[in-house]
């Protein structure tokens, strides 16, 4: 056999054994006539020991041995010496007989080590190394026991995974699809799915009464660093269900996940609705780890002074900074040049400073009262020694945008983020619908298929945009993590928002009239929830990209740098497929 134990298992019990490892060289020091070599493999470390006198034509192949070269050692174990705390195996080491190499290696173009000096495009390059540094590793482990856990919990709820097609027809309503051309179909194309809503409301239809999978789905758009263009969701759907029996279960998953993986319990989360969390912090996904809430400053600024910033805006809101009146000129300029950035847009940034002895300083004292700045300062319960922050503008929900992305700045900058802190939440009410600029209409806030609040139905033909979802988003630490709803199971009422969206009924139906049709063989009530599953083990794992826990991620542009893809095909694979690439720019 290659080995007997792994690299990480031997201890001071195993004294006196003989033991056959393989893995790989960490690192080699000579010390006079003594070689040390560590080995690795994904179990851990563990020290070998080649001595000069015992044998020094071993001694001498180890002493050839390179980074990462890939060996097999025989030896006996023994009792270290200068022992190695930090290290489980520190204790021992293997006093080498044999020593055999499986396969050399080429000096690797960055150490593999937990802080490497590999950058990110390097080392997605070489990916299969850097998935040898036990820090990555770990991330992956710990998403493989995460699935583990998923499994056995929703199996013990009457679950059944049941894989759907990747391979399906295009739904273009939401982010763009991955689209792959049909070679026996010329002209037709398949699409890669954005997730297996109507597949899973189907099966719901068939009587599963209880589904999930978990599963790969695709979406064709810009990238961030909690993005990718394939991704994983926890995807399940149940029937005979509201919308509390939904939450209620998924936050028990939640709760035994972060116990297992975290030693962490949960309360029992709070629920917030869309339209609270955008006016107490200006997101859908707040972050609660830390306060500064918004405050409305609107009654106390505008018309109030000869200050035309805040008599000219719609919106006029604070947060208050604890403790940081002692913010120099050039540390608020600095804010006030992060506000301006074109990812930020706001003009300007206006501040008052309650000093520790009592004074107020601030950017338009000149055109307030001591009353008014005193009155401000009660409204966003600031005490002497902290700073009021201020943005004003002409459309609230843009300007609460911006104050949100202030908000964060300021808790990143003053170390309130702390990733071993967690704090969940769910956020409900969604609006069913929202404009979009773009496509000059209506737009589904979550799709198509989501349940409008029956109270709200009426409103469908009046004020569409008033009216509220059966949806609702987990979020932790300003993350969306998952999130769901209950789902139309009325082919009328599935028809009606098709309409209030645009869609002609021809339109509705080559797209979507499976699922109607469906619909009139007794569908049963359902409703769902997807949770990101790389954005939850990146949450549990304290990263900061979601890359780091996927195995084969792309970069910022949807490139695969080791394997090169996207990349050209061969002009009889485009002949076959009846294609013709043309990269001409189309004309403005």
């Amino acid at each position: 056999m290659y080995r007997t134990n792994t690299c990480g298992e031997l201890r001071l019990s195993d004294c006196g054994k003989e033991v056959v490892l393989a893995g790989w060289v960490q690192r080699t020091r000579k010390m006079g006539g003594m070689t040390f070599v560590d080995l690795r493999d994904r179990y851990g470390i563990t020290q070998l020991v080649f001595n000069e006198s015992a044998d020094e034509a071993l001694c001498d192949a180890a002493n050839r041995l390179g980074r990462e070269y890939c060996v097999q050692v025989k030896g006996k174990v023994s009792e270290r010496q200068s022992k190695n705390p930090k290290m489980p195996t520190g204790d021992i080491e293997i006093i080498a007989s044999e020593l055999n190499v499986l396969s050399p290696s080429l000096t690797p173009p960055f150490t593999i080590e937990d802080n490497t000096d590999g950058g990110d495009d390097l080392r997605m390059k070489y990916r299969y190394l850097d998935l040898r540094r036990p820090v990555v590793r770990k991330n992956l482990e710990l998403r493989h026991r995460m699935t583990i856990l998923i499994r056995n919990f929703l199996d013990a709820q009457q679950f059944i995974e049941v894989e759907t097609p990747f391979l399906i027809g295009s739904t273009p309503e939401g982010a763009r699809d991955f689209v792959v051309p049909s070679r026996m179909n010329p002209g037709q194309f398949y699409a890669l799915p954005q997730s297996p809503q109507t597949l899973k409301q189907l099966l719901m239809v068939a009587g599963f009464d209880r589904y999930f999978q978990i599963v790969k789905c695709f979406r064709d758009e810009d990238l961030r660093a909690d993005r990718q263009p394939e991704f994983t969701q926890v995807d399940c759907e149940m029937s005979f269900v509201d919308q509390d029996d939904v939450i209620n279960l998924f936050e028990e998953m939640c709760r035994m996940l972060f116990r297992e993986i975290r030693g962490v319990e949960l309360p029992k989360l709070q629920q917030m609705t869309w339209h609270e969390a955008m006016r107490r912090f200006g997101s859908d996904k707040p972050d609660l780890r830390f306060g500064m809430e918004f405050v409305e400053l609107q009654d106390i600024l505008k018309g109030t002074g000869s200050f035309s910033v805040f008599n000219e805006a719609e919106y006029i809101g604070a947060i208050c900074v604890p403790g940081c009146a002692n913010y120099s000129r050039k540390q608020l300029d600095g804010l006030t040049e992060f506000v301006r950035k074109p990812q930020v847009g706001a003009k300007g940034l206006a501040y008052i400073k309650y000093n520790a002895d009592g004074s107020v300083k601030s950017s338009f004292e000149k055109y307030y009262t001591p009353e008014q700045f005193q009155a401000v300062k009660e409204r966003c319960g600031a005490k002497d020694g902290d700073l009021v922050l201020i943005l004003s503008g002409a459309n609230a929900n843009k300007t609460r945008v911006q104050l949100c992305t202030l908000r964060l700045e300021m808790g990143d900058r003053l170390g309130l983020r702390d990733k071993n802190v967690f704090k969940c939440l769910w956020i409900i009410d969604f609006p069913l619908f929202e404009w979009s600029d773009e496509e000059q209409r209506l737009m589904s806030t979550h799709h198509p298929f989501t349940m409008p609040n029956p109270d709200d139905i009426p409103l469908l033909d009046s004020h569409p945009e008033r009216v509220r979802a059966k949806a609702y988003d987990f979020v932790c630490n300003g993350i969306e993590v998952g999130g769901g709803s209950l789902r139309i199971h009325d082919t009328k009422l599935q028809e009606k928002m098709f309409e209030v969206l645009g869609f002609t009924p021809e339109r509705a139906e080559a797209q979507f009239g499976f699922l109607m049709n469906a619909f009139k063989y007794g569908a049963p009530p359902h409703a769902g929830l997807a949770f990101g599953l790389d954005r939850f083990v990146s949450i549990l794992a304290g990263l900061d990209s979601i890359r780091d826990c996927i195995a084969f991620p792309k970069n910022n542009s949807g490139r695969d740098v080791m394997l090169g893809a996207p990349s050209e095909l061969e002009p009889k694979q485009l002949e076959e497929l009846h294609l013709r690439v043309d990269l001409a720019q189309p004309e403005e």
